[in-house]
C-alpha cells in the first residue's frame, strides 16, 4: 500500500464510516477501466513482490489478482542489493513482501459492526488480550476482511504473529527498512494479504503523486487567483458602465431640468405679463382717451406710465382746469397737479406736472386674463 493510498483510505474514513463499501466499490469499478500499467503507476496495483526465505535458498514470486507467478530462486543469504540485480524491470519498483510460513501466525474469525470497518485494525488492538494467548506488546498483529454480511455486520480475521518472528524473518542488519510488509500463508500455501510489519519499520517510499499534488495545488491556486481577479475585474468593468449609465442619465436629467425652468420662466413672465394686462389699461388706450380730453391749447412733453400711475408733463394755455378736464375718466382718478406752474416761452401757456392713478380692471378679469394665458 502506498503513500497515496493511505491518504485516500484515510479521507473516506473521515467522510463517513457507512460509505466505505461504496468508495471500495466505485474504486474497483474505476480501476477495472484502467490498464495495469496505469494501475500500477498511480499506486493501485495489487501486485506485490513476495521473497520466501527457505532453509537454504530464498524463492521470489508475483502476486497479482490472487494468482502467484514464482519468478526464480536466490542462495541465502540474500542481501537487498542481490535481490535489486536479479529483479527485472518491471518488478523492481513493486512493493517487497516476505512470507511467514502458516505455522507462524495465529488466525481468529471474529464480528464487528460495520461502523469498525474505517478502524479494524485499531479495533481489535484492543482485542488480542482477550482473544489470543499472547498481549499486545508480544506480537504484530493485522486485520482482513472475510465478507460484508445482511445484517450489516462484517466477519473479520484477526491476524497475530510473535515480534521475534516478524523482525527475523529475513536478516535484520540487511533488510532494516528495505521490507514493504511481511505476509503470510495459509494452508494451501496461498498468500492472506495481511500486512504484520508495523509503519515504522516499513520501507519508506516517496509519494509518486506528491509532486503533481503540489503542482496541481499552486495550479489550482493560480487559477483561483486569475478567477477572482477576472470576477473583480468584470465588476469593474461593470461598476465603470453602469457609472457611465448613470452620469449619461444625469447629464439628460440636467438638461431637461434646465429646459424645464427655461419653460417655467417663459411661462411665469407671460403670466405677469398678463396679469398687469389684465388690472391696468394698455397705453395705447390711455393716449387715446388722453387725446379725447385734452384740448388744442395743451401739448405733451412727456407721458409716463409706471407702477400703475400715470405722469403728464407738457405745456398749456389752461394748466389749472386740466384737473377737471381728466376727472371722470373710467381710465384713471384723482388727477392732481404737482408742483407749481411755470410760465412757458412767453405765448401765455404754462408748464405743468399732472399725475393720476391709473384704474384696474376687475379682480375677476384679472384672474381670468392670467389663467388663459399659456
Amino acid at each position: 500500500m502506498t503513500v497515496l493510498q493511505d491518504k485516500l483510505g484515510q479521507w473516506s474514513a473521515r467522510i463517513a464510516p457507512g460509505a466505505g463499501g461504496f468508495w471500495a466499490w466505485w474504486r474497483r469499478s474505476l480501476l477495472s477501466c484502467l490498464p495495469a500499467s496505469w494501475r500500477a503507476l498511480l499506486g493501485y496495483s495489487d501486485a506485490r513482490l513476495l521473497v520466501m526465505p527457505g532453509a537454504d535458498q530464498v524463492r521470489l514470486g508475483v502476486v497479482q489478482s490472487g494468482q502467484l507467478q514464482p519468478l526464480q530462486s536466490m542462495p541465502t543469504p540474500l542481501t537487498p542489493a542481490a535481490l535489486e540485480q536479479a529483479l527485472p524491470a518491471r518488478c523492481s519498483r513493486l512493493p517487497r513482501f516476505a512470507l511467514l510460513a502458516p505455522a507462524s501466525v495465529l488466525c481468529k474469525p471474529m464480528r464487528l459492526p460495520a461502523a469498525a470497518e474505517a478502524r479494524m485494525r485499531d479495533v481489535l488492538g484492543f482485542e488480542i488480550d482477550r482473544q489470543t494467548p499472547f498481549t499486545a506488546a508480544q506480537v504484530y498483529h493485522d486485520v482482513r476482511l472475510l465478507q460484508r454480511r445482511d445484517d450489516g455486520q462484517l466477519d473479520v480475521e484477526l491476524v497475530v504473529a510473535p515480534r521475534v518472528l516478524v523482525e527475523g524473518v529475513l536478516p535484520r542488519d540487511a533488510w532494516q527498512a528495505q521490507l514493504d510488509g511481511v505476509d503470510a500463508t495459509n494452508a494451501a500455501g496461498e498468500p492472506l494479504g495481511v500486512n504484520l510489519l508495523p509503519p515504522a519499520l516499513r520501507r519508506q517510499r516517496t509519494d509518486p503523486m506528491r509532486r503533481l499534488d503540489r503542482m496541481l495545488m499552486l495550479g489550482s491556486v493560480v487559477m483561483l487567483v486569475l478567477a477572482g481577479w477576472q470576477v473583480l475585474d468584470n465588476r469593474r468593468q461593470a461598476a465603470a458602465e453602469l457609472t457611465a449609465q448613470v452620469e449619461s442619465a444625469a447629464q439628460r436629467a440636467r438638461a431637461v431640468a434646465a429646459q424645464r425652468q427655461q419653460l417655467q420662466d417663459l411661462v411665469d413672465g407671460q403670466r405677469f405679463f398678463a396679469e398687469q394686462r389684465a388690472v391696468q389699461p394698455r397705453a395705447t388706450v390711455v393716449i387715446n382717451e388722453l387725446s379725447k380730453r385734452l384740448g388744442d391749447d395743451t401739448s405733451l412733453e412727456k407721458l409716463s406710465i409706471e407702477a400703475g400711475r400715470m405722469q403728464l408733463i407738457g405745456l398749456s394755455s389752461s394748466a389749472s382746469s386740466l384737473v377737471s378736464t381728466l376727472e371722470g375718466s373710467p381710465l384713471w382718478k384723482t388727477p392732481s397737479l404737482t408742483g407749481v406752474l411755470q410760465t412757458g416761452s412767453g405765448d401765455g401757456q404754462e408748464r405743468f406736472t399732472l399725475t393720476a392713478e391709473l384704474r384696474g380692471t376687475h379682480p375677476e378679469a384679472a384672474n381670468g386674463a392670467a389663467a388663459g394665458s399659456p
